[in-house]
């Protein structure tokens, strides 16, 4: 197989992935908080060929061991854009958009038996009963308790309405009587593009040993005693259809493209062939 039908093929599995990112933006253009996610392409410009590990091949070389040789394209990154929705009115009380790009949720996730903080735009909140139905838990529309200040945030049954206040409070008013019975520890992603996506709408952080960073570096508190969120309201995917179908329209030419190189090299190979024979 000659040198440009392997590039044609190994960009056409890249492109592959790109058409995949690009269906699953549009499937999520009305997802509540979705952020949309672009893909850069590099020239993949090596691949590595180990030589013999005997130590005189180090002996002066003036590059690391090694042979490399070009081989197409690859998606280089795929990164989240953080920039800020459009925000509706719902007129629903349990629903909530952040005001600040950077600003997120804090959810708790079991998965496998493991418990981890994860992140997301969407706050659209609801109560489910715990506790033999004498508490309400806010959770998410998947049933993962919204984290408050002091963990899963529980509200006693029998109240008579409730509000989420602009600061992230929870009133709830029984009788004459209202009560702040909790409050969102919303937090704020001071490197969101470090921030790996988990599915389901939803960030975590990544493995901080390996990137030498601490906690503190990614996600702090948001700042306290000012308006986080606007209630009874939503915020739409950020997902800009008409350049979501540009980048489409880009990507299956270049797939084209590249098939036709693969059909031409066949076609040259086999004439080679024939007057060979």
């Amino acid at each position: 197989m000659s040198r440009m039908t392997i590039q044609a093929a190994v960009t056409m599995n890249q492109l592959q992935n790109k058409l995949d990112l690009i269906g699953n933006n549009m499937a999520n253009s009305q997802t509540t908080g979705y952020k949309s996610k672009q893909a850069s392409f590099s020239s993949l410009l090596f691949q590595q060929i180990d030589n013999l590990n005997a130590p005189e091949n180090a002996v002066g070389r003036l590059t690391p061991d090694g042979i490399r040789i070009g081989s197409g394209a690859r998606l280089g990154n795929i990164n989240s854009d953080m920039s800020q929705g459009s925000i509706v009115t719902t007129g629903r009380v349990l629903d909530t958009a952040l005001l600040n790009k950077n600003y997120l949720y804090q959810v708790q996730v079991t998965e496998n038996g493991v418990t981890e903080t994860r992140y997301t735009r969407d706050g659209a909140f609801y109560l489910n009963p715990v506790n033999n139905n004498q508490d309400l838990m806010l959770t998410t529309s998947d049933g993962h308790p919204v984290i408050g200040e002091n963990g899963p945030i529980l509200i006693a049954e029998g109240f008579d309405s409730i509000t989420i206040r602009p600061n992230g409070d929870i009133l709830v008013e029984r009788g004459t009587q209202a009560v702040v019975e909790g409050s969102l520890a919303i937090a704020e992603a001071v490197r969101p593009g470090i921030l790996e996506a988990t599915g389901s709408n939803q960030f975590r952080l990544p493995n901080l040993a390996e990137l030498g960073f601490n906690m503190a570096d990614i996600i702090q508190a948001a700042p306290a005693n000012q308006d986080l969120l606007q209630s009874q309201s939503l915020e739409q995917s950020n997902v800009d259809m008409a350049n979501e179908m540009a980048e489409l329209i880009m990507t299956q030419r270049a797939y084209q493209f590249n098939a036709r190189t693969i059909s031409m090299g066949d076609q040259m190979m086999g004439l080679v062939n024939q007057m060979r024979s």
